[in-house]
């Protein structure tokens, strides 16, 4: 069986921030068993999985990003759209735009330290909008 429902996450500031409890909660009941997709129906932010205890990590992401893929760079052609669209892109695509989470006795099966990461790599991207496909 397959259930899918479309969330709509408020804006959030550019940065990397967990929205486990939002997605739980966009979901009914889970199954004993199967398997979560989220999808991220955008190119300017991702999705991933990790700590969720400490929030130094996720300030830590945003410097590690940036250093990788700075802005401005005057060998960036598309730059219509501001000076952190382009940089977003790339982030967008090294970080991915779904995850599969297993589900065992009707919860997430994360790690400890896990949680689910809305990863914003505009300056102001909006409100963002996930699918979330349940298979089981």
């Amino acid at each position: 069986m397959i259930e899918q429902v479309e969330l709509r996450l408020r804006e959030y500031s550019r940065g990397f921030h967990l929205i486990t409890r939002e997605v739980e909660s966009a979901l009914s009941k889970l199954p004993k068993t199967g398997l979560l997709n989220v999808f991220i129906k955008h190119s300017s932010a991702g999705l991933t999985l990790n700590e969720n205890a400490d929030y130094t990590v996720r300030e830590d992401f945003e410097t590690v990003f940036n250093k990788m893929v700075p802005e401005n760079d005057p060998d960036y052609e598309h730059t219509l759209e501001g000076d952190d669209d382009m940089p977003a892109h790339i982030k967008s695509s090294l970080v991915g735009a779904s995850l599969t989470i297993p589900i065992t006795n009707g919860r997430l099966n994360l790690g400890t330290w896990q949680g689910i990461y809305l990863c914003e790599f505009r300056n102001y991207g909006g409100s963002r909008k996930l699918v979330l496909t349940l298979y089981y």
